[in-house]
């Protein structure tokens, strides 16, 4: 059986990173994919692009990693845009939309909000037509299969973590490595399957909830004096959205 850990939305937060990729260490993962939204929000994006440029296989590109490559007038992000360099923003918009894979007979679909666009954010709570949308190929989906839906969506976005079985279809969210909004606590998913196989297999996806040392990440942040510091460490303490900043 091959594993495959998921990780997504780690918002420049290094010491949730960190406790992440030792927990992923401790259970031999055959491959780390990460769902995008790497910078922004935390203090550190450039060195949170720079380990995920060494440990993972595939990563696709969130909200975040598109917008803070283009100009703006907005000061905070202006902030988090002059953290990055020149080879960052290269790498970021290099970024592939979607990733999938057949997995012991599933096809398996990965992106970071919705198969449209990084910015179409769809709430488990949704109307079922929206999370059944999930499941659509699109121009901008990989569609390795053609015509074939994904049995099994992925994604991250929202930050809060998820899974649910709609009409023989499995979507589940990752929910968020540096800013989860659901527990304090960094999240991620485990794939474990026979992956590339066409034939049906067993296949589990488990959530994993990771602590980790939120007083550094708080210590950071107010290092560089990062903008929006009061909501930034309510959302880290509280895991509740406080509405100053972009997902």
């Amino acid at each position: 059986m091959d594993k495959i850990a998921v990780i997504s939305d780690i918002h420049g937060n290094i010491p949730a990173l960190r406790s992440v990729l030792e927990d992923i260490e401790t259970r031999k993962m055959d491959q780390i994919i990460c769902l995008g939204d790497l910078v922004g929000k935390g203090p550190d994006s450039s060195e949170a692009v720079e380990i995920i440029k060494k440990v993972c296989a595939v990563t696709v590109k969130g909200n975040w990693d598109d917008f803070i490559t283009k100009p703006t007038e907005i000061e905070t992000i202006q902030w988090h845009q002059h953290q990055l360099t020149v080879q960052h923003n290269q790498f970021l918009e290099e970024l592939p939309f979607s990733v999938e894979f057949l997995m012991s007979g599933r096809l398996i679909r990965l992106f970071h909000a919705s198969p449209r666009s990084y910015y179409d954010r769809i709430q488990p709570w949704d109307p079922i037509e929206r999370r059944l949308s999930m499941f659509e190929n699109t121009n901008q989906t990989e569609n390795i299969l053609g015509s074939r839906e994904p049995d099994v969506v992925c994604y991250g976005d929202i930050h809060n973590a998820f899974m649910q079985n709609i009409n023989g279809k499995t979507l589940c969210n990752t929910g968020s490595v540096g800013n989860p909004l659901d527990i304090p606590q960094a999240s991620y998913v485990i794939l474990e399957g026979n992956y590339g196989s066409e034939e049906a297999g067993s296949l589990s996806i488990q959530f994993m909830r990771v602590p980790y040392n939120i007083d550094q990440a708080i210590k950071l942040a107010k290092e560089k004096r990062m903008p929006e510091l009061e909501p930034y460490i309510k959302e880290l303490t509280t895991a509740q959205y406080r509405g100053a900043h972009k997902s």
